[in-house]
C-alpha cells in the first residue's frame, strides 16, 4: 500500500531547510512513514543522525523535530544526536499500535512489549525531559478483553506525554481484513472511549506539572481573545498536540519566547511572556 522507501538526498533537504531559514522559518519537521530508515535506499545504511547534524548547523533554524520513528530503529547513534544537538527537540513520535505480544505479532509488528518498555526506559534515562508521543489501534481483530485491559494498564504505567487512538477498520486487501474474528463496532467504540478518557487524565496531570515553570514557545498566531497569542513548545507538534495560549503583544508573532506557565487544561497550557523575545 505504501510503496518502496524513497529518500531525498541530504543535499536536497539541507538546501530546502536553508531556504526556509532565509524566510524566517524557525522550525523544521522531518516526517516520513519511518523517519529512522532515512537514507537506507540511497546510502546503503540509515543516515538520519548525519542529516540531523547537518541541519543543526543551519543558521536561523532553531528547532528540528522528528515524527514517526519506529521503535526497533531508534539506535544509540540517534539517541546520541538528541543528547548532543541542542536544536534537535527532545520529542519523539513512536507509533507502537499495541502492547500485547500476540496482537503485535498479528499486526506484523517486529517489537515485543518487553522491548518497548526497555526502549522507553532508555529514552527517559538518557534524555530525562523527552516528550514521547505514540499511537494505538483499539479493536484489532481478535483483541480480547484481557488484551485491551493489558493495553490500558500499560498506558497507565508508562504515562505517555501524548497518545492518539484509532479504531480499527477493515481495509480491503490487507491481511487483517480477512481475519474472521472482527469485533463489533459498538465494542470497538467503547474501547476507544475508555482509552481516550485514560489518556485525557494523564495529559491533564502532566500539564499541571508545568504550572509555575518556564517553556520556550514558538508563537504562531493570534489567540481567541485580545492580547493572546497561540504557540507551541518542544512538547507540541503542529496540528496533533496541544497549544499554549500566551499573553503577549502581537509583535512577538513568529518569535520563540520564554513563557511562564500560569494555567493548565486537559490538553492545552496558558502562560505569560518572560524576558525578551528569543531567536
Amino acid at each position: 500500500m505504501r510503496g518502496p522507501l524513497q529518500s531525498r538526498s541530504q543535499e536536497d533537504i539541507v538546501e530546502e531547510a536553508q531556504a526556509l531559514a532565509q524566510l524566517g522559518i524557525k522550525e523544521v519537521i522531518l516526517i516520513a512513514q519511518d523517519t529512522t530508515r532515512y537514507g537506507e535506499d540511497i546510502y546503503g545504511e540509515p543516515a538520519l543522525p548525519e542529516l540531523l547534524r547537518r541541519l543543526a548547523r543551519i543558521e536561523g533554524i532553531s528547532w528540528i523535530r522528528l515524527l514517526y520513528c519506529y521503535p526497533s530503529r531508534l539506535s544509540p547513534q540517534l539517541i546520541k544526536v538528541f543528547k548532543e544537538e541542542p536544536k534537535v527537540l527532545h520529542y519523539v513520535d513512536i507509533p507502537l499500535q499495541h502492547v500485547s505480544n500476540r496482537i503485535l505479532a498479528r499486526m506484523n509488528r517486529k517489537q515485543t512489549k518487553e522491548e518497548i518498555l526497555a526502549l522507553i526506559e532508555r529514552l527517559r534515562t538518557e534524555i530525562p525531559d523527552i516528550a514521547i508521543r505514540t499511537s494505538f489501534i483499539v479493536g484489532f481483530p481478535g483483541e480480547t478483553e484481557a488484551e485491551f485491559a493489558e493495553l490500558l494498564d500499560f498506558i497507565a504505567e508508562v504515562r505517555f506525554d501524548r497518545a492518539g487512538f484509532f479504531i480499527y477498520s477493515q481495509e480491503e486487501g490487507t491481511p487483517a481484513a480477512a481475519y474472521r474474528d472482527q469485533l463489533p463496532e459498538k465494542e470497538k467504540k467503547l474501547r476507544y472511549d475508555a482509552a481516550m478518557e485514560l489518556q485525557r487524565s494523564i495529559s491533564a496531570e502532566k500539564n499541571r506539572q508545568w504550572l509555575g515553570k518556564e517553556l520556550d514557545v514558538l508563537l504562531e498566531g493570534k489567540g481567541p481573545d485580545e492580547g493572546l497569542m497561540v504557540g507551541r513548545s518542544y512538547r507540541d507538534a503542529p496540528e496533533i498536540d496541544g497549544l499554549i495560549y500566551v499573553a503577549a503583544p502581537e509583535e512577538a508573532w513568529g518569535n520563540i519566547v520564554k513563557v511562564q506557565i500560569t494555567g493548565a487544561d486537559d490538553y492545552d497550557l496558558r502562560g505569560e511572556v518572560r524576558g525578551e523575545f528569543g531567536q
